[in-house]
């Protein structure tokens, strides 16, 4: 209603259903009648709200009026512009607050009431009066002499006059006052005590007891009689609330009356449930209790299965949403432009997960889980690493073996044949240090799989790159002896007393210590760790080993890639040499096989993720290591082998003319 009262019902009733989610469609305000010429005003503006609440997809109408607002609102719908059999059968779940009544002006008793059926309204706590029903029925004029309101009420209700009244100025059936109450519409008349007359009831009632209670206290007043009653002299209305204060006692139903220490009665309120049957007779069902005595929990009862919904919802509970339940996996997005309570629902973003209908956001799953496929749930993290138990790990672990063994083989044919003329030619000694760093190699791959320990994280990186730090300086003393060697055959020439195992020591020595140095400095300033890697793969937690410092490990592998390429350029460069002294065009290839596997290693791994990382590196390893073996050993091993001919002095002494 559009007064004071109503607007502070918005101010407060609002906030609070925003905090519960709930939101409002509309809010809108019906003229209070102070004039008659605001009627038609009034009807046209209820006709407009009526349409309006029909045509919305808010099902639920919450209404704060007084008494006479019922009278208004059975109306509306007959003052639609619209299909009024559409108007009256469509459904709505109205929630009247307490000062709301069923009423009707006698005009109105035998209207359609069907808008209203399935309302619910909170209603003063009442409670059945002894005989009060009888009562009422033996209420008829001529039960109270001179009693007007009752002859006007009976002819309003009966739309009769009373034969006494002159029949030229009114028209209708005679009263007999024998008419029955009962048989008057439920909406119109109930036969049971309202809240209103139960609270007046109650209220006459702590007056007497406030009245006696003073009247039987020892104070100033004091009390005469005379034929009209008890009288009290100088009585003040403010003597009278402290007697009210303390009242205390049982009504005629049973009931318990007092007041707490603010002075209000500590009563509740009566959840009723309107029905209205299909011969349009109305009953007022009592399906729940507000009663601010009971505790916390017990405050608020309400009986669902007790309730009769409006026709319209098929006796289903009523919904009334703008938008349909986000289910788990997505979460809310607000429309703009409409109300808090109105929105879409979007998937949750990778990485994040909703458990719960119609959530604002979506949230991430602690580190040890992730969102499962649908993002409704947190699924707890694999803990895996490269194992032997696995078949990449198996497969590895197979090639480590097999390319030591036959590592082993040559570097056994090697010493077997060790006094043949093309394995003398070209350094014995340095050959054998290459094919011992080389088996190492592989075997040092066998450190990448199995679970990451202290031990074990220490010694990867560090152990690979100085023994394949050994290994590339064994072939850039090679390449270098290979050059030198053919110079030293020029007549004159002051090479040859370069050309020894010295020089090869050194190189090797040189180039080793500057790895070993580098390695040092990485374990002594930031050395690998055994870690989880919780975050790049979704579904695992990686054991591995975190690096320390990024930059050193990056730098061991620049260094072993800048002794490879100084290799690769010599060798280059002296591929062209005579065939008897020169192994170049064999360590060029070599060379190139090696550059290659570890240039395309840096930016596989830094793509790969998981236990796959160790893969790769194992696998660059491997290949490298191969590469190594294979185009620097197998060309002699063919001829050692199944070309024993080739193998003497006469052949590597001839040149190629």
């Amino acid at each position: 209603m559009d007064n004071d009262n109503g607007e502070r019902f918005v101010q407060m009733v609002v906030p609070q259903f925003s905090k519960s989610g709930i939101c409002f469609a509309f809010i809108e305000k019906i003229l209070m009648l102070s004039s008659i010429i605001e009627l038609n005003n009034m009807l046209e503006q209820g006709a407009r709200i009526h349409d309006k609440v029909m045509d919305s997809k808010a099902n639920v109408l919450v209404f704060y009026g007084e008494a006479i607002s019922m009278v208004l609102l059975r109306w509306f719908p007959y003052l639609s512009k619209k299909d009024n059999d559409i108007n009256l059968t469509k459904g709505k779940l109205w929630i009247m607050t307490a000062q709301m009544e069923f009423t009707a002006v006698a005009f109105q008793r035998n209207w359609y009431t069907e808008l209203f059926h399935g309302a619910l309204f909170f209603r003063i706590h009442t409670n059945d009066l002894p005989r009060f029903e009888i009562y009422v029925e033996d209420r008829n004029p001529s039960s109270i002499e001179e009693d007007g309101f009752i002859r006007d009420f009976w002819k309003q209700a009966f739309g009769c006059v009373f034969a006494n009244t002159v029949l030229n100025e009114e028209e209708g059936d005679i009263c007999t006052g024998k008419e029955k109450l009962e048989s008057l519409p439920g909406d119109f008349f109930e036969m049971s005590m309202t809240g209103h007359s139960y609270s007046i009831y109650n209220a006459v009632y702590a007056v007497a007891h406030a009245l006696h209670a003073l009247s039987s206290s020892r104070v100033k007043h004091r009390a005469i009689v005379d034929g009209r009653g008890l009288k009290l002299h100088n009585l003040q209305m403010w003597q009278l609330h402290r007697f009210l204060r303390h009242v205390s006692f049982n009504n005629s139903a049973g009931e318990k009356i007092s007041f707490d220490h603010n002075g209000q009665l500590l009563a509740g309120f009566d959840i009723i449930n309107w029905v209205v049957s299909s011969n349009q007779s109305f009953h007022a069902v009592k399906v729940g209790r507000m009663d601010p005595e009971d505790p916390t929990d017990q405050a608020f009862l309400i009986d669902e299965d007790a309730i009769t919904w409006h026709r319209w919802f098929n006796q289903a509970k009523p919904l009334s949403t703008c938008s349909e339940n986000c289910h788990p996996g997505f979460s809310k997005k607000v429309k703009e432009g409409e109300p808090f309570c109105c929105y879409d629902c979007i998937p949750c973003p990778e990485g994040k997960m909703s458990d719960h209908e119609d959530m604002n956001d979506c949230n991430k799953c602690a580190e040890e889980k992730y969102p499962s496929k649908n993002q409704d749930l947190c699924i707890p993290k694999i803990v895996t690493f490269l194992s032997y138990e696995e078949p990449l790990g198996v497969i590895l672990a197979s090639f480590v073996l097999i390319f030591s063994l036959i590592t082993a083989l040559v570097l056994g044919m090697y010493m077997k044949h060790h006094n043949t003329p093309i394995i003398k030619a070209n350094n014995r000694n340095l050959t054998y240090t290459l094919l011992i760093s080389l088996l190492l190699c592989f075997l040092c791959a066998l450190l990448f799989i199995g679970k990451p320990h202290n031990v074990t994280c220490l010694l990867r990186q560090t152990t690979f790159g100085i023994i394949f730090t050994v290994a590339v300086s064994c072939v850039l003393a090679k390449t270098i002896l290979v050059v030198l060697a053919f110079m030293a055959t020029k007549p004159g020439s002051t090479m040859r007393k370069w050309v020894g195992k010295r020089l090869a020591n050194s190189i090797i020595l040189f180039g080793t210590l500057v790895q070993v140095g580098i390695c040092t400095v990485w374990l002594a300033t930031s050395p690998p760790f055994p870690d989880e890697d919780m975050h790049s793969v979704i579904e695992e937690i990686v054991l591995q080993c975190n690096e320390g410092s990024v930059t050193i490990f990056y730098t061991v592998l620049s260094y072993m890639s800048f002794l490879a390429l100084a290799s690769f350029t010599v060798a280059f460069f002296a591929r062209k040499l005579p065939d008897s002294f020169n192994e170049a065009k064999f360590i060029t290839f070599s060379m190139l096989v090696f550059c290659s596997v570890w240039l395309s290693f840096v930016p596989t791994y830094s793509s790969t993720k998981g236990k796959y990382m160790v893969a790769v590196e194992i696998f660059s390893i491997l290949a490298s290591s191969a590469g190594l073996l294979g185009c620097n050993f197998f060309p002699k091993c063919y001829i050692i082998m199944w070309r024993p001919e080739l193998n003497n002095r006469e052949q590597l002494i001839r040149r190629k003319v």
